[in-house]
């Protein structure tokens, strides 16, 4: 069952957060995560609590396999960049089966 990781992430400098996103652009795919979302594009809340930040959103096999990036010594690294310059907030959900994702 494919799983997602979804970040509200307000950046206070984003000159630092270039940093954090450099490292961990090649690793999200280097451990086998897909970015669906990016932080880029329009927001528009339809009920409830907004996003404060940019939402970036990525898709993993399954609840393992992005539990193992977020827990990854290269990740618990490259996080350490975006602690002076970016307040986050991040989810792990899980999906639902598609046949797509079950085929890759």
């Amino acid at each position: 069952m494919p799983a997602y990781l979804i970040v509200d992430a307000k950046i206070t400098d984003p000159t630092k957060f270039m940093a954090y996103v450099l490292a961990t652009s090649a690793l999200v795919e280097q451990c086998g995560g897909t970015y669906l979302v990016q932080g880029g594009g329009e927001m528009e809340c339809l009920e409830g609590t907004p996003f404060v930040g940019k939402a970036v959103i990525s898709a993993w096999s399954d609840r393992a396999a992005a539990l193992a990036f977020w827990h990854s010594p290269q990740y618990t690294e490259a996080r350490k960049l975006r602690v002076d310059c970016c307040i986050a907030s991040v989810t792990l959900v899980d999906g639902v089966a598609t046949k797509n994702l079950e085929n890759s």
